[in-house]
């Protein structure tokens, strides 16, 4: 009797088997596909449905909530919309779609047996930089400090500084609230007076996603004192002339006010100032003088000058030219290194020169030396010729 019952269970054993390899010989009745999707865009859910009778169909979110009931919305919410319901499948969309939304989606099919199969939908939150600065503006011969932070990202970001198109390194942190992600980095170099105005840019992407990079260029603001500039007139000024001086300022932060000045004296009744720009209207001689601008900021204040020279209508005057003092100063130097240059190499070959002539002729000395000794002492060394009589 134990062997029959061993038999009879090894036979429902069998028999087991060989039904779940017949079910999976026939493939998957209901069949569901992965989605990834960013934050803010619109996934799309499918169940495939093979040799479909009819049968109920449900869609459940990842809280077992139903969806949808063989192609019927369920769930109040109206992000959910039903695309295509056929014998072969049931998809649905999901738009303006939240982190809240991620997880695993139910595709089930009710026959004489319950068949089922998840999709599951991977939200991903795009980094969003933004960039500030920490502390005041920065000045010139400083220090610039500025924060890049991403408020919200999935996986986490990886943030990068650039400056002129080249890499700088910057000190990354990262907090996790739930499945999101906030990253800050800091970055800090050295500022000069040029840098105003210079990008620097921060970029943030997510690594293991392709597409998802994003850059935000931030213009520098280095403060510094100001710096003016006459505009002269490029001509000679006769009485009855009018004359216009412009004076351009720059600054961070920009003066507010220009101030015309003479020096010595106050401006001519005649005199006229709107903005940076100084006129006066039929010039004559008693207006020569030096006339000044002169701007400030919180920084510093800077000035610039200009010499008013007016000549009689009759007088004859040679063309003012514009001499640039340093470049002929560099030309005089550059003249006089190179002159000091030939003399000394002059001065060495002279005395290499000598030098030889002194060594040749301390041997000729030496030679006829010898040869006078020979003479006085009768050892020439040269055979002699000698004299036979016959």
């Amino acid at each position: 009797m134990m062997a029959v019952h061993c038999k009879g269970i090894r036979l429902a054993f069998l028999g087991t088997v060989f039904l779940i390899l017949t079910r999976q010989a026939r493939g998957q009745v209901v069949q569901a596909e992965n989605v990834t999707v960013m934050e803010g865009d619109t996934a799309e859910i499918t169940c495939k449905l093979h040799s479909y009778d009819g049968s109920i169909v449900v869609i459940q979110n990842p809280y077992r909530q139903t969806l949808f009931f063989n192609g019927t919305r369920a769930l109040k919410d109206e992000r959910f919309q039903l695309i295509s319901f056929t014998h072969k499948q049931l998809r649905i969309a999901l738009s303006d779609i939240r982190v809240e939304d991620e997880g695993g989606y139910y595709c089930q099919l009710y026959t004489e047996d319950t068949h089922h199969q998840v999709a599951v939908v991977t939200v991903l939150v795009p980094p969003r930089p933004i960039v500030e600065v920490l502390g005041e503006e920065p000045t010139e011969n400083g220090e610039a400090e500025l924060l890049c932070k991403v408020p919200r990202s999935k996986p986490p970001a990886r943030i990068r500084w650039f400056r002129d198109n080249k890499l700088i390194q910057g000190d990354s942190s990262q907090v996790q609230t739930g499945k999101i992600f906030t990253i800050t980095s800091v970055v800090r170099f050295p500022v000069e007076r040029k840098d105003d105005t210079a990008i620097v840019t921060c970029e943030a992407d997510l690594p293991s996603v392709k597409g998802q990079k994003h850059r935000i260029d931030f213009p520098l603001s280095v403060r510094f004192s100001p710096t003016v500039k006459v505009q002269s007139p490029p001509v000679i000024l006769r009485e009855g002339d009018d004359l216009m001086l412009a004076c351009t300022v720059t600054g961070n932060p920009q003066p507010a006010d220009v101030v015309w000045s003479r020096l010595n004296d106050s401006l001519p009744e005649r005199a006229e100032q709107r903005g940076n720009v100084l006129t006066i209207s039929a010039l004559n001689t008693l207006d020569n003088g030096t006339y000044v601008c002169q701007a400030e900021n919180v920084l510093g204040r800077s000035a610039d000058e200009y010499v008013l020279v007016v000549y009689d209508p009759g007088a004859v005057v040679e063309p003012q030219t514009s001499i640039n003092y340093a470049v002929v100063g560099g030309i005089l130097a550059l003249f006089v290194f190179a002159l000091i240059c030939i003399l000394i190499v002059t001065v060495w070959y002279s005395m290499r020169q000598k030098g030889s002539y002194l060594t040749h002729e301390a041997s000729g000395l030496d030679e006829h030396g010898e040869a006078r000794e020979a003479f006085i002492n009768g050892n020439d060394s040269h055979d002699r010729k000698k004299e036979y009589f016959i």
